[in-house]
């Protein structure tokens, strides 16, 4: 499990229950390194601000993470973490690779509105 104070997706089942019951949700897929450590910190801090949107994580390296993997959309990703933002079951954005505050609220505004 990953060292944040974000909620955990552990299985791809509970990824399916999660944004089948929730309009907005961002998950950030990565392992605790140097690229994906930052946008932990920065969902956690937007928890408070966005709360029209979900936020979690989920481990690079588990077998159930195949389910953000083999999206569609990120099949050509090639650096972590994967953030995928879903909007009424459906990804309405995602990204790889290390992410600022201003590309993730332009983001989240843009999918999912202020």
């Amino acid at each position: 499990m990953l060292a944040t104070d974000l909620q955990h997706i552990e299985t791809e089942e509970q990824l399916k229950k999660i944004i089948s019951e929730n309009e907005n949700v961002m998950v950030c897929c990565g392992r605790m390194g140097p690229m994906c450590v930052p946008v932990y910190g920065i969902m956690e801090e937007l928890e408070s601000v966005y709360k029209h949107v979900k936020f979690y994580d989920m481990e690079f390296d588990i077998k159930d993470a195949d389910a953000i993997r083999r999206l569609p959309e990120c099949r050509s990703f090639t650096g972590l973490p994967f953030t995928v933002y879903f909007k009424n079951g459906k990804v309405a954005k995602a990204t790889s690779s290390i992410q600022n505050r201003k590309q993730i609220t332009e983001i989240l505004d843009s999918a999912y509105g202020k």
